[in-house]
């Protein structure tokens, strides 16, 4: 074991830093108090640590001292609204691709556009019958009205309709009625020549329908809708 002189000695550098300090206190500004060397693990002053240097970051107009930073302010002034501007058209023009970007990706597909309309040949569609086209995703109801049924819709009092339409103002050619299948509702899909109207009728809720679409009995609030379309000629009947 190290006996308590080798301690001591070891220890010697530290209880020397020790009473100095001790006698610095109870007799401040003695000079001969002052210690003649620190302990290596001890730093009295932090000189060594190197002030970091931003010149080169600084404009040339503030890096003299003996100049005033005011006399240089407008043509710093301008150098920041033109940086400013500049990083302003940036952004923005970003942001219009960005959200061009977005709603292009939103867009309908080519498939999708290539069934934005359908073509229909109306000599296939026997005269009292109804038949069912897909477009753009929803049920396409095709009616070939007999003139009892064109008549019947066309004497119809407005003023009792839940949503008031008359027969003429659905339909450009009173023979054909056309209208999407689905129920104003819930968006269920009516079955076509049924119901108490003899027009469309929705087994989910009840909803009756007449042959000019319209609602008649149940809960559906609207009648159904008429999409756009045209006749290119007496045979075909173009949606969309």
């Amino acid at each position: 074991m190290m006996s308590v002189a080798a301690r001591s000695g070891a220890l010697a550098p530290y209880l020397h830093s020790t009473k100095h300090a001790v006698k610095s206190l109870v007799k401040p500004g003695a000079k001969d108090l002052a210690p003649a060397a620190a302990p290596g693990g001890i730093r009295l002053a932090h000189t060594d640590i190197k002030i970091p240097d931003f010149t080169d970051y600084r404009r040339p107009e503030v890096t003299d001292p003996s100049k005033s930073s005011q006399d240089s302010s407008d043509a710093r002034r301008s150098f920041s609204y033109l940086f400013t501007g500049a990083t302003t058209v940036v952004g923005v023009y970003a942001a219009k691709t960005v959200v061009t970007q977005f709603l292009s990706s939103m867009s309908a597909t080519a498939d999708v556009l290539a069934l934005s309309q359908i073509e229909i040949k109306l000599s296939e569609i026997p005269e009292g019958k109804n038949m069912t086209f897909k477009w753009r995703g929803k049920p396409l109801f095709v009616r070939h009205r007999t003139e009892k049924e064109i008549a019947a819709e066309e004497g119809v009092n407005i003023s009792e309709l839940r949503d008031p339409q008359h027969d003429k103002d659905r339909v450009i050619n009173p023979k054909w009625m056309v209208v999407l299948g689905v129920c104003t509702h819930l968006g269920c899909v009516p079955i076509a020549s049924a119901g108490d109207f003899g027009g469309y009728y929705c087994p989910c809720h009840g909803s009756h329908y007449d042959a000019s679409g319209r609602i008649r009995k149940g809960p559906a609030p609207l009648n159904l809708e008429v999409p756009y379309y045209v006749f290119s000629d007496e045979d075909t009947l173009l949606v969309g």
